[in-house]
C-alpha cells in the first residue's frame, strides 16, 4: 500500500474534519428549527389567550356601563328625554357609529340613540336575544347579524332594565365593529400572523388580513370542525386565503365567542432552508474556525439558556402571584355555585384583567394607585363623575399590591352600585388616601365614604365580597379592613404595607 503524501493526509484531514463540523452545524440548524415550531405552537396560543383577555375585558367594560345605564331612574321611569342625555355620555366613548337601542318585550323600540322619533324605527330583528334577556335577566352578547336600522353587520351587547323586580326594558348597544378589529390589529406581531375573532357561530366578527373580504364567512373548514369540539387548542389549519398555518384558539367564557391566532407555516419552513444553504456554502469556514467557532457558539448557546430560564424564572413568578389570587377567588365564589356567583366571578376577572392591563402598559414595573383608581372607577365615572371624589397623593405601587387593591376598589365600587350610594341618583362616593410613615415601613390608608344613598343597616351575615375585602388586606397586603355600617352610608377603611418591588 503506497504511503500517503501530506497533501493527501492534509486533504484526508480537511475532509474528515469538515464533515462532522457540517452535520453538526446542521443538526443544530434542524434542533432550532424545531425549537422554534414547539415556541410557536406555545405563541400563537398565547396570542389567543391574551387577546381573549384583552376581549373580555372590553366586554366587560360595555357591559357594566350599560348595566349602570339600566339603573337610572331616567329609563326605569320611561323619561327617555332625559335618558338620551346620559346616553350619550356613553356613546361618545366609542365614537358616531355606536348605537343605544331600548326595546320592550314584544321588540319595540321605544328609544333610539339616533333619532327620537321612535315611531318610525323597525322593530328589533333579533327577538330571539331579547327573549334571553328578558328570560334569564341577565346580560347577552349576540352573533353577528344584520341590523334593522344600521343596514350592515353588527353585534349588540343586551342588559335587562328592571322595575319592581320585573324587566321592564331590553338596552341594547352595538359598537362599531372597529372596536374589535382595533383589539386585533394591535396585537399582529406580523405580515406573517392571521388573527380573527368568531361569534358563537363560528362567523368572523373581526379578522386580519383582509377583514373587508372576510367579516361575515366562517371560520375555515379545517378550523371550524375543531372549534366546536373544544375550548381551547393548538393545530394545522388552512386560512381562508390558503395559507397554512399554525393555529391556536381559545373560547371565553363571558361571551361564547372565539379567539384564534396562526402564523404562516412558510415564514418557519422559509428560514430552515436558507439556513441549510448558508450552512452548506460556509463549510470549509467551519474547517478555519474550528475550536474557537465551537467553543464560541456552546458559549452563546449556554448563555441564551441562562438567559431562557432567567426569564422563564421571571414569568413563573409573575404567573403564580396571578393564579394565588385567582385561586382565591374561584374557591370562595363557586363554593356554591350559581349564576348570580359566576357572574360576581367573572364581574371581579374583568376587574382584575384591567389591573393586568394597566401593568402589561408600564412592562410590569408597578403602577400608581390614582391610575388603579380611574381603571377600576371608570365604568361609574361615564356619567355621574361629580359624584365620586378622590383626593390623595401620588402613590406608587408594586404590581402584586396594584391586582389586590384593585380587586378590593372594584368589590367596593360594585356594592356602591348595587346596594349603596352609586344605586339613586343622588349619592355620592370619596375616596381619601394618604401614606403614613409608621415602623417598619410606610402604609396606605384608604377611605371610602358613601353619603346619600339608601337608608343603610348593618347586614346579618357578611357577604363574599366583605370576606374578599378583609382577607385580602389582611393576606395580601399585610395591612387590615374594617368597614362601619352608619346610618348615612357605608365607610371602609383598608390599609396596606408599601413595597417597593412585587
Amino acid at each position: 500500500m503506497p504511503k500517503l503524501t501530506l497533501p493527501v493526509r492534509l486533504a484526508l484531514l480537511v475532509a474528515g474534519t469538515m464533515l462532522p463540523l457540517i452535520i453538526f452545524a446542521v443538526g443544530i440548524v434542524f434542533h432550532n428549527y424545531q425549537r422554534d415550531r414547539q415556541a410557536a405552537t406555545q405563541r400563537v396560543l398565547e396570542t389567543a389567550r391574551s387577546i381573549r383577555l384583552l376581549l373580555d375585558a372590553e366586554m366587560q367594560r360595555m357591559t357594566g356601563g350599560l348595566q349602570v345605564l339600566a339603573l337610572t331612574n331616567s329609563l326605569r321611569n320611561s323619561d327617555f328625554d332625559n335618558f338620551r342625555r346620559v346616553a350619550v355620555g356613553f356613546i361618545d366613548q366609542y365614537g358616531k357609529e355606536g348605537v343605544v337601542l331600548v326595546a320592550d318585550r314584544a321588540g319595540r323600540q321605544v328609544f333610539s340613540s339616533l333619532t327620537p322619533d321612535t315611531a318610525s324605527l323597525p322593530p328589533r330583528n333579533n327577538l330571539e336575544i331579547l327573549e334571553k334577556v328578558f328570560a334569564t335577566r341577565q346580560p347577552q352578547y349576540s352573533n353577528l347579524f344584520f341590523g334593522a336600522v344600521k343596514q350592515r353587520l353588527i353585534i349588540t351587547v343586551e342588559v335587562p332594565v328592571m322595575r319592581d323586580g320585573e324587566v321592564l326594558y331590553d338596552i341594547s348597544f352595538s359598537p362599531p365593529i372597529e372596536v374589535f378589529q382595533a383589539i386585533i390589529e394591535k396585537q399582529r406581531l406580523n405580515q406573517d400572523w392571521t388573527i380573527s375573532i368568531f361569534d358563537s357561530d363560528g362567523v368572523n366578527l373581526a379578522r386580519v388580513p383582509n377583514p373587508q373580504a372576510t367579516i361575515g364567512q366562517r371560520a375555515s373548514p379545517s378550523l371550524f370542525a375543531e372549534m366546536f369540539r373544544r375550548g381551547e387548542a393548538t393545530l394545522p389549519t388552512v386560512s381562508l386565503e390558503g395559507v397554512a398555518l399554525i393555529t391556536g384558539f381559545t373560547r371565553s367564557r363571558v361571551t361564547s365567542w372565539t379567539v384564534a391566532a396562526g402564523i404562516a407555516e412558510n415564514s418557519l419552513v422559509a428560514p430552515l432552508w436558507r439556513s441549510l444553504a448558508i450552512t452548506s456554502v460556509i463549510g470549509g469556514v467551519l474547517l478555519l474556525v474550528g475550536l474557537g467557532f465551537t467553543v464560541r457558539m456552546a458559549t452563546t448557546i449556554a448563555r441564551g439558556e441562562m438567559l431562557h430560564d432567567l426569564l422563564i424564572e421571571e414569568l413563573n413568578h409573575r404567573v403564580k402571584n396571578t393564579l394565588a389570587i385567582l385561586q382565591s377567588i374561584a374557591t370562595q365564589t363557586f363554593r356554591s355555585a350559581s349564576r348570580a356567583e359566576r357572574d360576581k366571578f367573572e364581574g371581579r376577572l374583568g376587574a382584575l384583567a384591567e389591573a393586568h392591563n394597566l401593568l402589561s402598559t408600564d412592562k410590569w414595573q408597578g403602577s400608581d394607585f390614582q391610575d388603579v383608581v380611574s381603571r377600576v372607577l371608570r365604568p361609574y365615572l361615564l356619567n355621574t363623575s361629580a359624584r365620586v371624589r378622590m383626593f390623595g397623593p401620588r402613590v406608587p405601587l408594586s404590581p402584586r399590591l396594584a391586582l389586590v387593591l384593585s380587586m378590593i376598589l372594584h368589590e367596593m365600587a360594585t356594592n356602591a352600585a348595587k346596594y349603596g350610594a352609586l344605586s339613586n341618583d343622588t349619592g355620592t362616593v370619596t375616596l381619601d388616601w394618604e401614606i403614613l410613615n409608621e415602623s417598619p415601613g410606610p402604609k396606605l390608608r384608604m377611605i371610602w365614604t358613601e353619603t346619600g344613598g339608601p337608608q343603610v343597616t348593618a347586614p346579618v351575615q357578611r357577604g363574599f365580597g366583605s370576606r374578599l375585602i378583609e382577607r385580602s388586606a389582611r393576606d395580601q397586603l399585610g395591612g387590615e379592613a374594617t368597614v362601619d355600617f352608619l346610618p348615612h352610608g357605608v365607610v371602609y377603611t383598608v390599609t396596606s404595607t408599601l413595597e417597593i418591588d412585587g
